[in-house]
């Protein structure tokens, strides 16, 4: 077969997978986590999950109208970024802020950006991140809508304090095998930090992520976290960390496309999580700095590129006669 040369802008897929295809593959890989999520939190965690995914998709719909645009709901995006919403919240959010995030994360990061493969930021934390800076600037919505909260029934884990936040605060957590197999608390994606890596891998198998921005972000973390004299094993299954480094950091349009540039990246993000545990304490550390490097990762597409067929040789230096 005669040799070709691509002359399209990247990126370039190796394989002849569609973009629905690639979601479908996502989405099975959240299915164990989310399963876990259900086990833990019941009827909580399906209503948010069937609501997130529900809103995405009615979201999409009516942006994608009011821009005269056919919806593209067949490419399972929308829908993914409903579930991600869901995973990024507790069991006990009101409702109305889980539609909020989604409007958000489908309306505003997605579909006002150009639509599929133009956002800068990672929809579903662009939501999520964004519902917790304007929460003081919509506590009426807690007030007047309050009255139609939906309650299950009671669960302890709903009141208990987050992993992340038991170990800034020096509380006990349980023994390292019960953090990685499954504890409540949280969101409902740390229910289960093996289920995701499971997840994460069915990704690398798949040939949907590349494992440099996993490992060098939870490598960076692992390292600073031990300079810190911080518990390093809890550091890695708290706080949304497994999710953020697999499915959030990886995700195809906010992150660098050349390998060089994924290394920078991912450092970027373990170094800035390190410095929100240890030197500010915020406790969504993971998601604020995946979106702060979101926006960086134009420019280190500049300085990690690869020489251009069209650029110029240097030409050597000579001497002056």
């Amino acid at each position: 077969m005669a040799d070709r040369l691509i002359a399209t802008p990247p990126p370039h897929l190796k394989a002849g997978n569609t973009v629905s295809e690639a979601m479908r593959d996502v989405i099975i890989a959240l299915i164990p986590v989310s399963l876990a999520s259900i086990y833990f939190y019941h009827y909580y965690a399906a209503f948010l999950l069937v609501l997130c995914m529900g809103t995405a998709a009615i979201t999409e719909i009516v942006v994608r109208a009011a821009l005269k645009k056919r919806h593209t709901l067949g490419d399972l995006s929308a829908v993914l970024t409903g579930l991600f919403v869901a995973l990024l919240m507790s069991p006990g959010s009101p409702w109305w802020t889980a539609v909020l995030a989604t409007i958000l994360a489908v309306g505003v990061a997605k579909e006002l950006m150009g639509g599929l493969g133009w956002n800068l930021f990672n929809p579903a934390l662009f939501g999520s991140v964004a519902t917790i800076i304007l929460a003081p600037w919509f506590g009426f919505l807690s007030r007047d809508l309050s009255r139609l909260n939906v309650n299950f029934g009671p669960i302890d884990a709903i009141s208990q304090a987050t992993p992340r936040a038991m170990l800034m605060q020096g509380a006990s957590l349980p023994d390292y095998g019960t953090m990685l197999l499954g504890f409540p608390g949280g969101a409902l994606s740390e229910t289960s930090p093996l289920l995701v890596i499971i997840g994460g891998a069915f990704l690398l198998y798949r040939g949907h992520i590349n494992w440099r921005i996993p490992v060098a972000m939870i490598g960076t973390v692992a390292v600073l976290s031990l300079l810190a004299g911080g518990d390093v094993i809890y550091e890695m299954l708290t706080g949304g960390l497994m999710l953020g480094a697999f499915f959030m950091a990886t995700d195809w349009v906010t992150s660098p496309i050349n390998n060089k540039g994924k290394w920078v990246f991912g450092i970027a993000i373990g170094a800035l999580v390190a410095v929100f545990r240890f030197g500010v304490g915020a406790t969504e550390g993971v998601a604020f700095s995946i979106l702060i490097m979101n926006a960086f990762v134009p420019l280190i597409e500049r300085l990690t590129k690869h020489p251009s067929f069209s650029e110029p040789a240097p030409k050597p230096a000579t001497e002056d006669a």
